[in-house]
């Protein structure tokens, strides 16, 4: 393949997995892999269980900060060979279709999940990392270390154990219902119940641009991945959805192409295969980092609004401080309580206000009269833009 990683085998293989480990990971999206990766290259065992098979797409923007590169780097990912479009534009428009067009102060690239997960699981089983694909913990009990009850294709085993666990299982989880996390029990219309749609197409605008369309009640991003491909992504109420009888083609038909440039881009696409993908029941409310001594990597401890554009950067970003911490628990410097204390200060100081920000960035263009607003005075007062966007990106790590 073109794009540089091997094609996954449809043969399922019997694992011979450990029955104690270092550190359990939950999931293997980029916050997991990333932890596992970073930790494996400090000597550890470590034991990371993914419900899917590699690769596998996931609904996503696929839009990564440029502050991510040198841990990407860092983690073996050949970024430079891949050459991967790089987006310094965005374009912004409103439901009335005004327009309005401004530099990213830092910039990012453009890769799939589909791919960028591949590559990081791929670098995590070369490293010695026990990738256990098709298994879903059923459980996790913490007493002198942590039981982890799970189901696999890949393995007989049924348990095992881990001195350290992280939750990297995305934005919800038969866990997060188990453990009955506050955020499931708060309400608030703006920040929950949410849908998102996801197509790769081919073609989509400028290279280097990333177009955020808004529309009725969501909005929708659109820039370049590998390969020229384009991803077309977008979130909207599950009340959208159900109001267009549960059918995307409707819901595109009835409410995005009211949007005149999301009309134009909508009626002439061209889909790859597998699309469109979705998912639901998407939640911004604030999460705890911690539950029962279990580190929450990623969306599992809190989503950035994907108008901001920067999940991936913090899902990258919370894998390397998650690890930091943990070695040092491991190395016998920090005891458990230190490092979630640490992990929480860590955290807020990274993520809190970028997250609050988004938080508060849904709210407004959440309606029609405010995102029009909005575009209405970034043209009238450019300079407020940067600023903005500013607020919801951090620095290199």
């Amino acid at each position: 393949m073109a794009v540089g990683f091997p094609v996954a085998s449809n043969i399922l293989h019997i694992m011979q997995i450990k029955q104690s480990y270092d550190v359990a990971i939950i999931g293997g999206g980029l916050a997991g892999l990333s932890c596992a990766i970073s930790l494996r290259k400090k000597g550890f065992d470590v034991v990371l269980l993914e419900k899917e098979t590699y690769p596998f797409h996931k609904v996503c923007g696929e839009y990564i900060s440029l502050e991510s590169w040198d841990f990407l780097q860092s983690l073996s990912v050949p970024l430079s060979y891949l050459k991967l479009p790089k987006i310094d534009t965005l374009f912004l428009t409103a439901p009335n279709g005004k327009s309005f067009t401004t530099k990213l102060p830092l910039g990012g690239f453009g890769i799939s999940r589909y791919m960028l997960d591949h590559i990081l699981a791929n670098i995590a089983k070369e490293l010695g990392v026990d990738v256990m694909e098709q298994t879903k913990v059923n459980e996790v009990q913490f007493g002198k270390d942590f039981q982890l009850q799970f189901t696999s294709h890949t393995t007989k085993q049924t348990t095992l154990s881990a001195e350290v666990c992280c939750a990297a299982f995305g934005k919800r989880s038969n866990l997060d219902i188990k453990w009955r996390r506050q955020f499931l029990k708060n309400q608030d219309r703006r920040l929950d119940n949410f849908v998102g749609v996801k197509y790769h197409i081919r073609s989509g605008g400028d290279k280097n641009v990333i177009g955020l369309h808004n529309f009725k009640d969501g909005y929708c991003g659109i820039s370049q991945i590998e390969e020229n491909k384009y991803c077309l992504c977008y979130m909207t109420r599950s009340e959208n959805l159900r109001a267009c009888n549960n059918d995307v083609q409707e819901l595109e038909e009835k409410v995005l192409m009211k949007n005149p440039h999301l009309e134009k881009i909508l009626s002439k696409r061209s889909v790859y295969p597998g699309f469109p993908i979705t998912i639901s029941q998407i939640n911004f409310q604030k999460k705890t980092l911690v539950e029962e001594h279990i580190l929450m990597l990623g969306d599992a401890a809190g989503m950035i609004t994907p108008l901001c554009g920067n999940g991936m950067s913090v899902a990258l970003h919370t894998g390397k401080l998650g690890a930091a911490l943990i070695t040092d628990y491991l190395g016998g410097d920090i005891n458990r309580d230190e490092m979630e204390r640490l992990y929480h200060q860590q955290w807020k100081l990274n993520f809190d206000k970028r997250l609050a920000t988004g938080r508060l960035l849904q709210r407004f263009f959440g309606s029609t009269s405010t995102s029009n607003a909005f575009v209405s005075l970034f043209n009238i007062f450019p300079k407020m833009a940067a600023p903005v966007v500013k607020m919801t990106h951090g620095k290199s790590f």
